[in-house]
């Protein structure tokens, strides 16, 4: 079973002022949807839409009532509010969600007292006599987890109901088949129905859900993992990675090693094996990239938002059960360059230019990563692919994956401005977490307002800053002994600084685990130092290409076609230097290079709208002919 346990709700308060827009942007999304318009799919299908027209600002794409899809953002959506009333509160978006529920309550009675759809139900007996249809597994799961979310984050009793009653429909629909028959349903499309089967059997202890997770137990792709086979390669990706977080929710329900097994060979097969890009992803077009050969797929449709989402939703399985940092690595790395590069991107200007795009961007369903590339942002109500659902998802919770409790202590995951309030064992702690924003400033002292007395020790904080620095302020009510585990990331250059009240702790830090300081504590300051810069990250498949990050943070050359650098193949991050590196009272993340025939300016990729960029470059020894060796 699970060793750790994730933060959640509201014991983590968010104060990042990035984390803080988006979140608040995500809201005013959830709540400028009107119900009418999100609820027609399903109002339609139970007979409960009497008027002659459609609705005023009717939802088109993947929403459309021609849709084979339509309803499945519904689903998204009841899970988002869920979430955001979890983590603040939010009365109006909670009393908007719970309208909502009670609506399908009535479309579910006016169905016969089980289906609660927006699809027909002979769409499911259309899958069983092979005739083509349009993912409805895929479709009716987001409606359950909408509600099975509404339940268990915001309390709502009706929405379990209504989830149980739909439950027992499909419990009589797959007993129509036999075994064999039933595989050859889920090899043609499965969704994410294990995890809901899971989680009424966890809830309701009712036998037929636990059948219903052995009748979804799908024996090519699970077998195939258990077995070592490359069952990944050229497959869609978001099809299988819900199955596998179905096999995560069945093991932390049942405790059988065999589902514990499956995660962890997928993970093996899709990320160890596999390689990532710069930003953490690893599909192109929807689909898993041969491993370690992901040059091949460079284009316009890379990494996938839904993909980047339930992928992070594994690592936090995968870390809640063995406590290794590579999990809480890849969640950041894919926080940055996947869920904040993807969604609720804003910019009055474009990187120093007037734009004549629009001021800000919804969502991209792909983040291209070949060579000009341009993010195509997609529009609020006429679109509605599946990264719709994971956008709202996400941004409803970004206080989630920061935190972490265990056995006797606190795991500190990310670094953001943030609180932690919980317990440790029967004692009562807290936690914040404040970034120094100009990386370094504890140095500088005033004597009087408005001047700074400079200290031998400033002087390393006149150029560009290299480290990440933060206090994490530590209060227990009483004086208690535990553990504060804080992560040591992946992209750290140097030795780390632990200060305990002033005074430095001499701890293991190796990058890529967790630094431990075991101690009593009761009102204590620990002050943390992580040296960082520009890096180089080689492409898999194509050691003469490279990304530059900035720490986790994936750095893109604004231009409209593929360039090379030339660079020293020993310190190719040399190449980039400093570009207008403080404004006002904070440092600047732009970077120029240099010793180019023509120079290119690089930003964090999650602050570009509508430019053309490029992430790889292909690299060359500084003669400008020889290839590189590194």
């Amino acid at each position: 079973m699970s060793k750790l346990k994730m933060a959640k709700g509201r014991q983590v308060k968010v104060f990042d002022p990035e984390l803080v827009r988006r979140r608040e942007e995500n809201k005013k999304y959830l709540l400028e949807l009107e119900n009418e318009n999100l609820l027609l799919p399903y109002t339609l299908e139970a007979g409960l839409y009497k008027t002659s027209e459609l609705p005023p600002g009717i939802h088109g794409g993947w929403e459309s009532p021609v849709c084979e899809l339509r309803g499945h953002f519904l689903g998204h959506w009841l899970s988002a509010a869920a979430m955001h009333y979890e983590a603040t509160g939010n009365e109006m978006v909670k009393a908007k969600a719970d309208e909502i529920v009670d609506v399908l309550e009535k479309c579910q009675k006016e169905n016969g007292g089980r289906w609660a759809a927006s699809i027909p139900e002979k769409y499911f007996y259309w899958i069983g006599n092979k005739k083509r249809i349009w993912a409805p597994q895929y479709t009716v799961h987001k409606t359950f987890m909408g509600l099975l979310d509404m339940y268990e984050m915001a309390g709502n009793e009706k929405a379990l109901e209504i989830a149980v009653h739909f439950g027992e429909w499909f419990y009589d629909w797959s007993g129509r088949y036999t075994q064999e028959q039933f595989q050859g349903i889920l090899d043609v499309e499965t969704g994410g129905m294990l995890e809901i089967w899971v989680l009424l059997y966890r809830i309701t202890k009712k036998g037929l859900f636990r059948e219903l997770m052995d009748r979804y137990y799908r024996c090519d792709l699970f077998d195939g993992l258990l077995e070592g086979r490359d069952v990944l390669t050229n497959m869609h990706a978001n099809t299988t990675i819900p199955e596998i977080l179905g096999a995560a929710a069945a093991y932390e329900a049942t405790g059988e090693e065999k589902w514990l097994d499956i995660v962890k060979a997928y993970w093996d097969m899709a990320v160890t094996r596999r390689g990532t890009y710069a930003t953490g992803g690893q599909t192109c077009g929807e689909i898993w990239s041969p491993r370690m050969h992901l040059a091949y797929r460079l284009g316009d449709k890379n990494q996938e938002h839904c993909t980047v989402y339930n992928m992070m939703r594994l690592a936090d399985f995968l870390f809640r059960c063995t406590g290794d940092a590579v999990y809480m690595d890849y969640w950041e790395r894919n926080l940055y360059n996947g869920i904040m590069a993807q969604g609720y991107w804003r910019g009055s200007f474009t990187h120093g230019r007037k734009s004549v795009y629009p001021e800000e961007g919804l969502l991209t369903y792909f983040l291209p990563l070949r060579a000009g590339g341009q993010k195509a942002w997609s529009s609020r109500t006429q679109d509605f692919f599946c990264c719709h659902g994971s956008l709202v998802q996400a941004n409803a919770a970004h206080n989630t994956g920061m935190y972490y409790t265990g056995e006797n202590g606190l795991y500190v995951c990310q670094y953001f401005d943030s609180e932690y309030r919980g317990m440790i064992g029967d004692t009562a702690i807290s936690a914040e977490q404040v970034i120094n924003s100009l990386s370094g400033s504890e140095h500088l002292s005033s004597d009087s307002p408005g001047r700074q007395k400079i200290t031998d020790a400033t002087a390393r904080q006149l150029f560009h800053p290299d480290k990440l620095v933060f206090d994490l302020k530590i209060r227990a009510e009483r004086e208690t002994e535990f553990s504060i585990r804080i992560r040591v990331p992946w992209w750290m250059q140097g030795t780390p600084v632990f200060l305990v009240d002033g005074k430095a702790v001499d701890l293991r830090a190796e990058k890529g685990s967790f630094a431990e300081i075991k101690r009593v504590w009761k009102q204590n300051t620990i002050h943390v130092e992580i040296p960082k810069g520009v890096h180089a990250d080689y492409l898999p498949g194509r050691p003469d290409m490279a990304a530059f990050l900035d720490g986790p943070v994936v750095l893109a050359g604004l231009c409209g076609e593929e360039r090379t650098l030339y660079v020293d193949p020993r310190e190719p991050e040399q190449v980039l230097v400093s570009d207008n590196e403080r404004e006002w009272a904070y440092w600047q993340n732009t970077y120029k290079t240099i010793g180019q025939d023509t120079g290119i300016r690089f930003v964090p990729l999650h602050q570009v709208g509508y430019e053309e960029y490029q992430i790889y470059f292909p690299l060359k020894g500084k003669n400008h002919d020889s290839p590189l060796e590194k």
